[in-house]
């Protein structure tokens, strides 16, 4: 269990943050900018939370996903692997937290309309605000993506779960439009009254 004592350590006023383990880093070092990242994807979602209380189905979604990213959180800020002699396992996204998210991905998709174009973000407050946050964890994953690439023991399963997790906010965006039906479509080189002068 986390226990926090105090809140302010001065440590970090150098610019730098401790990791779980390993040196410590600078404050925009790639791998805390990606768990930070995360950290404000889970932020935004709890943004969302204040307008799906009306929708239990959804809000239930929303709490298990502001769960799991504080693991994706974790994992991302424990750099390599254990000691053999390691009490304890680090906390890891495992694919069966992926798998959920294609699970709910494919539960909520199944009563949407097949989209005719992208949509905008619009419609209800709560699809904006789901649109908001699928926006951040596509950074995240981004991010991620980079620190991979940067430090290949990172876990990759963080990537997975983050490409997921996007495409889930994106169909509970447009289930939050009354299934799709409110979605806002984009019309290409849509000019409107301009040309008309």
């Amino acid at each position: 269990m986390v226990k926090l004592n105090s809140i302010y350590t001065r440590t970090g006023d150098d610019g730098s943050t401790g990791l779980v383990r390993g040196p410590r880093r600078r404050k925009h070092d790639l791998r805390v900018e990606a768990y930070g990242t995360v950290e404000e994807a889970n932020a935004f979602i709890g943004q969302a939370r204040l307008a799906s209380t009306a929708r239990p189905k959804i809000d239930a979604v929303l709490s298990r996903l502001q769960n799991d990213l504080f693991d994706v959180g974790s994992d991302l800020a424990t750099p390599g692997a254990d000691a053999p002699e390691a009490p304890h396992k680090t906390l890891r996204i495992r694919p069966v937290q992926t798998l959920w998210l294609e699970q709910q991905i494919d539960r909520f998709n199944a009563d949407l309309a097949p989209l005719t174009s992208f949509i905008l973000p619009g419609g209800t407050p709560l699809s904006v605000a789901l649109h908001q946050a699928r926006t951040i964890a596509r950074r995240a994953e981004r991010l991620v993506s980079a620190l991979i690439e940067a430090e290949p023991d990172t876990n990759p399963e963080t990537l997975h779960y983050l490409n997921r997790l996007s495409d889930l906010l994106f169909v509970l965006g447009r289930v939050a439009n009354d299934n799709g039906a409110g979605d806002v479509l984009w019309v290409p080189g849509n000019y409107g009254d301009v040309e008309k002068g």
